[in-house]
């Protein structure tokens, strides 16, 4: 074989083919290349004989093979749709307030500190290595409107080795007068955040982690001058946008009054040139009809965040009925107003609102119509889903030949772990759904983005003695040295 093969993993897979298809693929046999992606999956490898055939066709040393333990398994890594890295500080507090109110007390006044870069310095790597460690393999970051701390955030979540979309936020009406754009500012310092982020890379050939990602904070926000602008920088540079749309009644209130020529909230957007297929909406909880057709046609996708619609009483986002509809869905922490920094606290939460709707509809008519999300469908959320809403489904998202392996090595059976197995009755579809609903970082062994270990429990700390390291590192862990205090 040509291919030079830097991993191989055996033992049981699990990923999603499609919305209803879970796979689990036991006693399988999967190589990486050295550039990251899946070069080969050998199924059912049962014999010892065979699998040292394999391995030794791919040209690969035996004693290097990843042989995962009995209930060991690899699924593809979480993708968070959309999340607040500057808000990370406030997660689990300032939960007593709606939305517009919350953002005036707790997020503005925290998000204005974003304006010194040593500020952001302190706070920014804790988030992307949190996130990380919770095994958000790709994130879709706001950061604020701040140039300098956003290219720094950038920069951090390359250097983390994480895939992710960042965004310097645009706003420039109805805000703190100390944090506020004029027009020409915001479009100005948007540009130049564009050009930076695109030339953090230079992969010949190959694909790039980081990207940047047109970020209008919400219509409320943003002048129709300053919307359709950036909506002609996300047409210039091809690149995607992401926002909020339709998270709260007063919200939508506000939107008619600011937009009175305009029959609803997704026709804003649609007006000024912000939605098409590399569009990412959070939460669309109160969409009519008519704007779920608008949002089809234009293929946006939805980050569904129902840990934050449940957390500030926004409302419930009926994902179904999307789904029903042909809509993208994804899954998002929304850090702050979510509380959590995983996935699988969106999955949980996901779970739980979808059953709500479910038992209020069957509770008053008896319509079945609306059945609950499933495992299979709450995984692909996580997974698949993302990757649909960041275009990303052709390399991520499952394991398929060819993909880059962006995946989580998932060890139910761990010390301290929070679930339990009993091996007279549970096999591996139970141990998943256990993983998916009591596990948590302690399950994570190794977290991998794009072939790469980049975080897990047993991943390689940092000397924090070692200065030459920590400065090449850009402080990267966000620690610091009791010895040395820097």
């Amino acid at each position: 074989m040509s291919t030079k093969i830097s991993k191989v993993f055996y033992g049981t897979l699990i990923h999603s083919l499609s919305l209803k298809s879970l796979e689990i693929l036991q006693n399988t046999l999967l190589g990486i290349d050295c550039f990251g992606k899946i070069a080969f999956i050998e199924k059912d490898v049962l014999e010892e004989k065979i699998l040292n055939e394999i391995i030794v066709q791919w040209k690969f040393p035996e004693e290097e093979v990843i042989r995962l333990s009995k209930w060991q398994f690899l699924m593809p890594g979480f993708i968070d749709t959309h999340t607040h890295a500057p808000q990370y500080p406030n997660a689990g507090t300032g939960m007593d307030l709606p939305l517009l109110d919350w953002l005036k007390r707790y997020t503005f006044p925290l998000e204005r500190s974003y304006s010194s870069l040593s500020f952001a310095k302190k706070m920014y790597p804790t988030v992307v290595s949190r996130l990380l460690r919770n095994g958000t393999t790709t994130a879709v970051y706001f950061a604020t409107t701040h140039l300098e701390s956003s290219k720094y955030l950038a920069k951090l979540v390359k250097q983390n080795g994480q895939r992710g979309f960042v965004g310097k936020v645009n706003m420039d009406c109805n805000s703190p007068k100390d944090y506020v754009e004029t027009l020409d500012d915001s479009v100005k310092s948007t540009e130049e955040f564009i050009n930076y982020v695109l030339n953090l890379e230079e992969e010949k050939g190959e694909s790039k982690l980081v990207y940047p990602i047109i970020t209008p904070r919400f219509a409320i926000t943003c002048t129709s001058q300053l919307m359709s602008s950036i909506g002609s920088l996300a047409k210039k540079y091809d690149i995607p946008i992401q926002s909020h749309l339709s998270e709260n009644l007063d919200e939508i209130e506000f939107i008619s009054e600011l937009f009175p020529n305009l029959p609803d909230y997704t026709t804003v957007y649609d007006h000024h040139g912000l939605l098409n297929g590399k569009t990412i909406m959070a939460h669309g909880i109160h969409l009519s009809s008519k704007e779920r057709k608008l949002i089809k046609e234009r293929d946006v996708g939805i980050s569904h965040c129902p840990n934050s619609n449940f957390a500030i009483c926004s409302g419930l986002c009926n994902v179904r009925q999307l789904l029903n509809e042909g809509i993208k869905v994804g899954l998002g922490t929304d850090l702050s107003a979510g509380y959590s920094k995983s996935i699988l606290n969106a999955v949980r939460n996901a779970s739980i609102a979808s059953r709500v709707i479910f038992m209020s509809h069957s509770s008053n008519d008896n319509d079945k119509s609306f059945p609950h999300l499933t495992l299979p469908e709450l995984t692909y959320l996580a997974t698949m889903g993302g990757a649909e809403l960041v275009n990303l489904d052709k390399k991520i998202g499952n394991f398929l030949i060819g993909k880059e392996f962006d995946a989580l090595l998932v060890d139910p059976n761990c010390n301290k772990s929070p679930l339990d197995i009993f091996d007279d009755f549970d096999d591996f579809e139970r141990i998943f759904e256990k993983f998916m609903f009591l596990g948590d970082e302690r399950n994570l062994k190794s977290i991998y983005v794009k072939g790469k270990k980049v975080s897990g429990t047993d991943f390689e700390e940092v000397n924090l003695h070692d200065k030459e390291l920590l400065e090449n590192l850009g402080e990267l862990n966000g620690e610091i040295c009791s010895v040395c205090k820097k």
